[in-house]
């Protein structure tokens, strides 16, 4: 056996398999696209089997891309699209109900009941979260709710909940494994992430039957191995976080104090607490980094659930874009004079807002705004957004029991565009480093299962590895700067006024 690691990123719009070679440097990559669906206004969904399916080819390709054996790969790494939630039958591995995925807002009225009967604080001081449709608590409600016979057979021991790492581990381990690791725990809204274990109160709150829930293990752990049937021999799962919690990892953001930015579907910022519970006072989350060797630490996180999507919105649903990746050149060629804004709550806001009835709109079009503007508006959304987010964990941070500069790594499909980092740097006032390997989700689940493995370097020596591609540094005049600024809070303000 030597020394490859395989990653599993399974993510909102695709699944990507990569491997790394024992210089963890990738090897192959395989990937699939598969369908959303969004049965009504607010509503997302996915086919559970189109998870798993994908799985299974995305392994297969990256195998053949790398042209390694099985025989080859020491251990598995897992990372997930968080919040989304799976229901299913535990003797027949069949889901009662698709996947709701975290960008659905269906359950925003049982959120509100929760909120007006004082339940809140009980959720945020044991979890870290608000109560919002975004986390899986809700939404796994609502199957029971809703789904014919659900709470009975919950209620019996017969059903199993799990985010999609859970689901996965399942079918890869033929359901002989329900576990989870503590970062995807801590997004279910009934997760004490002080004491490590589920919380009693907050099921019954939510009248969720623990026996539903799956173990939760550190995120380096012994997660089962693969059914010899799936790939020719069995695999030990060695390594599991959710995606923005793999990419603070694999962005070795191991110091308190250290930032990282997500731009995938949505955009992440993970801001690194150490072993400080920080309570936000911008509404931001308190949740856990990574949970090694029993020991957790936490973090600062702000969630904006529309990034790249907006990309996406431009090419499939205006039609105004052939690739996403010419949104750069177009917002570079846009008219200066023109300041355009998108404020892209197409599911509601998230952090600092987290206002799940606000609904996308544009704001400053003039005779002559097109699609070049379009673009600009749309990579401008999220370094505004990123901007808010970073501004609420400053002051957040700065009465936390630890203070000190931030260092920002950004990551995500969004990052090769030099215009969008460009300007992202010219918004906040800030450098924003990129790294040199830029899958660094997949990287931080493969550090996790190497680490397990004992094949991979410990925190320090991973951390002295990362490299940096490019430093952007910030280049616009400050009038401009809060000209902008100014202008695209205006724009947030008339989009929640109702």
């Amino acid at each position: 056996m030597s020394g490859h690691i395989l990653a599993i990123d399974q993510g909102t719009t695709s699944t990507r398999a990569i491997v790394f070679g024992p210089d963890r440097a990738v090897a192959g990559t395989g990937q699939q696209e598969f369908p959303q669906h969004y049965p009504h206004p607010g509503w997302v969904e996915h086919d559970p089997a189109d998870l798993w399916r994908t799985t299974v080819e995305t392994v297969k390709a990256a195998l053949a891309a790398a042209r390694v054996e099985v025989d080859e790969i020491a251990a598995i790494g897992i990372t997930n699209q968080r919040e989304t939630t799976l229901v299913w039958d535990k003797a027949t591995g069949t889901p009662v109900y698709p996947a709701i995925v975290w960008q659905d807002r269906r359950t925003a009225e049982l959120c509100d009941r929760l909120k007006a009967e004082g339940a809140e604080p009980a959720f945020s001081a044991k979890t870290g979260l608000l109560l919002d449709p975004y986390f899986s608590g809700t939404k796994i409600a609502w199957i029971l709710e809703h789904v014919d016979g659900a709470r009975a057979r919950a209620e019996a021991g017969e059903l199993a909940f799990g985010t999609v790492d859970s689901w996965l581990i399942w079918n890869l381990t033929g359901g002989r494994v329900h576990a989870t690791d503590a970062t995807n725990a801590a997004r279910t809204l009934v997760y004490d992430i002080r004491t490590g274990d589920w919380d009693d109160e907050l099921l019954k709150l939510l009248g969720i039957p623990r026996a539903m829930l799956p173990e939760v293990k550190d995120c380096a752990a012994d997660f089962g191995a693969t059914d010899p049937a799936l790939f020719g021999r069995p695999i030990p799962i060695f390594g599991v976080a959710g995606d923005q919690q793999a990419a603070t990892v694999g962005q070795a953001c191991f110091e308190p104090g250290m930032l990282k930015s997500t731009y995938g579907t949505g955009c992440f910022a993970v801001l690194n607490t150490g072993d400080a519970f920080v309570t936000s006072n911008n509404r931001l989350l308190t949740t856990i980094a990574y949970r090694l060797d029993g020991r957790t630490t936490y973090a600062l996180e702000g969630s904006i659930f529309v990034a790249g999507a907006a990309v996406q919105w431009l090419r499939d649903g205006l039609k105004l874009i052939d690739k996403a990746d010419s949104t750069g050149a177009m917002a570079a060629a846009a008219d200066p004079e023109q300041d355009v804004y998108l404020v892209p709550a197409f599911t509601g806001l998230g952090a600092p807002w987290w206002d799940p009835d606000a609904r996308a709109a544009i704001f400053g079009m003039t005779r002559n705004t097109g699609p070049n503007e379009f673009a600009r508006a749309a990579l401008e959304a999220v370094c505004y957004q990123t901007a808010d987010l970073v501004d609420a964990m400053h002051g957040d941070w700065a009465s936390g029991d630890a203070g000190g500069e931030t260092i920002l790594r950004v990551d995500g499909g969004m990052v090769a565009s030099d215009w969008t980092m460009q300007r992202l740097a010219d918004i906040l006032d800030a450098p924003v480093d990129r790294p040199v390997i830029r899958e660094t989700t997949a990287l931080g689940a493969a550090w996790l299962a190497g680490r397990q493995a004992g094949l991979w370097p410990d925190e320090a020596g991973f951390a002295a590895s990362w490299r940096r591609d490019r430093r952007f540094e910030p280049d616009l005049g400050d009038e401009a700067r809060r000209r902008k600024l100014a202008g695209w809070r205006d724009a947030v303000a008339r989009t929640r006024v109702r």
